[in-house]
């Protein structure tokens, strides 16, 4: 059997308000349960479970291969809400796009201080 990542848990500071910036960002929806979780599926294996935490957490990072297509909707959903991007980690607010592996990226970072990124190449070469 292969090993595959179910879900993850994401802290934020308001669960219900960070499943809806995460999905209306990454063009996803979330799941309308009334569970302990707010929960977007990203694909048929894999679910982001959001859980509110009264406790200061460190930002963490969320990479994410897309399709050229999705990557320019995630792209133009970031420019249209105002938010800054950039082309690497330690630079998420430059304004601009890196070009790696033959394909394009950027970071961002979510209102928990978390940094997503989306590739239409993905790290992994898979």
């Amino acid at each position: 059997m292969t090993i595959r990542l179910d879900h993850t848990i994401v802290p934020s500071k308001d669960k219900k308000a960070s499943a809806r910036f995460f999905a209306e960002i990454l063009g996803l929806t979330v799941d309308p349960g009334s569970g302990y979780f707010a929960q977007v599926r990203v694909n048929d294996s894999l679910t982001f479970d959001f859980a509110d935490e009264d406790e200061a957490f460190p930002g963490l990072h969320y990479a994410f291969h897309l399709s050229d297509e999705e990557f320019d909707g995630v792209l133009a959903r970031v420019k249209a809400r105002g938010l800054s991007f950039g082309s690497e980690p330690d630079a998420p607010a430059n304004g601009r796009l890196n070009r790696r592996r033959g394909g394009r990226g950027f970071y961002f970072e979510d209102p928990n201080g978390h940094l997503l990124e989306v590739m239409t190449v993905p790290e992994t070469g898979r």
